[in-house]
């Protein structure tokens, strides 16, 4: 596992990306990654992730303990990310942000298709959904837990989408590749565009045969 000033870079690189490619804006969004077993560093509450400083990035544990020598406090969305990192232990970062066209998606009742290409193939294996919950309450860190062995990408109805994986590199991956895959749904249905994606079997044998990535483990 990294240790805490690798992580901060990873995430203050992150966050830059994120904006850069419009997968975040204003001041929406939180990031975080783990440092220890049991510890994990996450943006402070009302921080601007493409400019995180180091006193943006606080550090708290799975006991809801921070420790931010700065007084900052830690991102209100706090309760999603420990509900993930307590109930996936190989989970290491986490990222929620409100994409448009992610976004979108996640506040209708489209079905993301997981047949169009390789990346959604692998990335967006399993997607689910959780109902509203007020952001920031325990409410939607219950939700979270509810959901969060059964994907690694959920959309947030009316809210956003949480993506999480074993690394910050994995889980800005697949960030991207569902707004990708997001963005290809709408404007296809937009311009009338019928896609043909692969069959199951196809797309089967893809997850479970090819050396593209391994598979993921999903025997919780």
């Amino acid at each position: 596992m990294p240790n805490v000033e690798t992580v901060r870079k990873q995430l203050q690189h992150t966050g830059k990306y994120m904006m850069e490619y419009e997968l975040a804006w204003g001041n929406s969004g939180n990031i975080s990654a783990r440092t220890e077993v049991d510890r994990y560093l996450i943006t402070a509450s009302g921080t601007f992730l493409g400019e995180l400083d180091d006193a943006d990035l606080i550090e708290c544990d799975l006991a809801g303990n921070t420790y931010a020598a700065s007084g900052r406090r830690a991102s209100k969305e706090t309760p999603m990310h420990r509900a993930v990192y307590e109930s996936r232990p190989e989970i290491n970062a986490v990222l929620h942000a409100s994409p448009f066209y992610s976004t979108l998606v996640a506040a209708s009742k489209l079905a993301i298709p997981t047949n169009w290409f390789i990346e959604s193939m692998y990335y967006l294996e399993k997607v689910e959904r959780v109902p509203y919950y007020h952001p920031g309450s325990e409410a939607l860190g219950e939700g979270v837990r509810e959901k969060a062995k059964l994907a690694n990408i959920l959309l947030l109805e009316n809210h956003g989408v949480l993506v999480y994986d074993t690394s910050v590199q994995e889980a800005r991956m697949a960030l991207q590749t569902l707004e990708m895959a997001c963005r290809m749904l709408i404007v296809s249905q937009s311009a009338d565009i019928p896609m043909s994606g692969l069959p199951p079997e196809t797309e089967r044998a893809f997850i479970e045969n090819a050396a593209y990535k391994p598979r993921r483990n999903w025997n919780f």
